[in-house]
């Protein structure tokens, strides 16, 4: 009987282990990076039995293997399109997280304040503003003492950094949108490609008198200045907790079922112009494996209890309105029973 006993363990153990220990593969945004790390770690010292490994490799990227089925989901900093979805083959959950800025950085010696329009950060963009110079620029910043080209950094790989970049420029600029348009890879008319945010502060930081845009928390990590921005209202604004609030906040009458809403160049007082919802993207219907269940419960666990920690790591938590109808949309996700 003992001897029975004992084979039996044996033979329920590995059953057992696996159930014990799940492995959730993601990938996508580097925008939210700093974020997730923070999450899944946390979630792991409360719920030990999930672990989530998460790859910081562009929302491009990430949209992607989440289209091939190789991840079980993806992060993207803009909604997939509804081109995007339809290859997926299978309804798509969009949960936005937080919400984060990307902002224009610059490596200009002795020169800690810089304003910026919307119609100047077009010119740059577009190659027709080249010069520091340029009596535009020295208009808005009668201080500036730069002179000498403009060297132009932007990201090489598929992106929702550029993709929210590129959106905000697209309602600014009636030639930006002629010309280049919005998405997460575009053909930039001038500069050179870093990779990653990681890539892009990098080649700021060791170019003088460089320019480009990156996510918020990457600049301030790379101790890289940041132009403040007017926004549609005529301020000028800066990145802060407040002023991301205040982009999403405006927008909260606007927002479709499906979450897929652009925060850009808001209308809100005191909003911040280039401001975005970052999102992870999750298959309506998990009940085809164990991972549906334990992914759920991290969900659950990101819009409530992680969004305290979202503004210690420079994100916006999202706000209490929006919260309350993403936790009902978790409870539409199919998992075994």
């Amino acid at each position: 009987m003992r001897k029975y006993l004992w084979l039996l363990s044996l033979a329920l153990f590995p059953a057992f282990f696996c159930h014990a220990n799940t492995l959730i593969n993601g990938a996508g945004a580097t925008f939210p990076y700093p974020l997730y790390s923070r999450w899944f770690s946390d979630y792991q010292k409360i719920s030990p039995s999930t672990q989530i490994n998460y790859q910081s490799i562009g929302s491009g990227g990430g949209i992607r293997q989440f289209t091939d089925k190789t991840i079980d989901f993806g992060a993207s900093d803009s909604p997939m399109t509804d081109e995007q979805l339809k290859k997926v083959g299978e309804p798509v959950i969009h949960i936005p997280t937080a919400i984060g800025s990307v902002v224009v950085s610059y490596n200009l010696p002795k020169q800690k304040k810089l304003k910026l329009t919307s119609d100047l950060i077009a010119a740059i963009f577009l190659g027709d503003l080249k010069k520091w110079e340029d009596p535009r620029l020295k208009k808005l910043n009668p201080d500036l003492t730069a002179t000498g080209d403009i060297v132009l950094i932007h990201r090489s790989d598929g992106s929702g950094t550029t993709a929210v970049f590129t959106d905000y420029l697209s309602k600014v600029s009636s030639q930006w949108k002629e010309k280049v348009g919005t998405g997460t890879s575009v053909k930039f008319p001038v500069g050179l490609g870093g990779k990653g945010n990681e890539g892009v502060a990098g080649l700021i930081k060791q170019t003088p008198f460089s320019l480009g845009y990156i996510e918020f928390v990457y600049a301030k990590t790379n101790q890289l200045p940041m132009a403040t921005l007017q926004n549609s209202k005529g301020e000028f604004v800066e990145p802060s907790l407040a002023s991301l609030t205040a982009a999403a906040n405006a927008m909260m009458s606007s927002m479709p079922p499906d979450y897929r809403l652009s925060i850009t160049n808001s209308a809100g007082k005191g909003a911040y112009p280039i401001s975005s919802f970052t999102y992870l993207l999750i298959r309506q219907d998990m009940s085809a494996s164990e991972k549906g269940t334990a992914l759920v419960g991290f969900l659950k666990w990101a819009l409530t209890e992680g969004q305290k920690t979202a503004a210690a790591l420079d994100y916006a938590p999202l706000p209490v309105a929006l919260e309350k109808k993403l936790q009902n949309t978790v409870q539409t996700i199919k998992v075994a029973q």
